[in-house]
């Protein structure tokens, strides 16, 4: 029992020696690396807006075609009926 006890302090001493030596180890190789994520990131939410911008101005143009083709139908519809009074 009290070998268990002294094998615990012994552990918990070791792993607190080696986490402040290790702690500012990663530190300062973890800071370059979250800042080229954060950029990167930055880049990537940049990218998705201009893509849903471009994909927004595409149904955009799309529907203008659709109501340009209803306009047009409905005009050659009128033309031919205005056609055919006058025969």
């Amino acid at each position: 029992m009290i070998q268990k006890n002294i094998d615990k302090i012994i552990i918990g001493t070791a792993l607190t020696i080696a986490a402040s030596a290790i702690l500012p180890i990663a530190k300062s190789t973890l800071q370059p690396i979250a800042a080229a994520g954060m950029q990167g990131s930055g880049g990537l939410l940049q990218r998705a807006k201009s893509l849903l911008q471009l994909a927004r101005e595409e149904v955009e143009d799309i529907i203008a075609e659709a109501q340009f083709e209803r306009m047009k139908k409905q005009l050659d519809k009128e033309i031919a009926l205005l056609d055919d009074e006058e025969k």
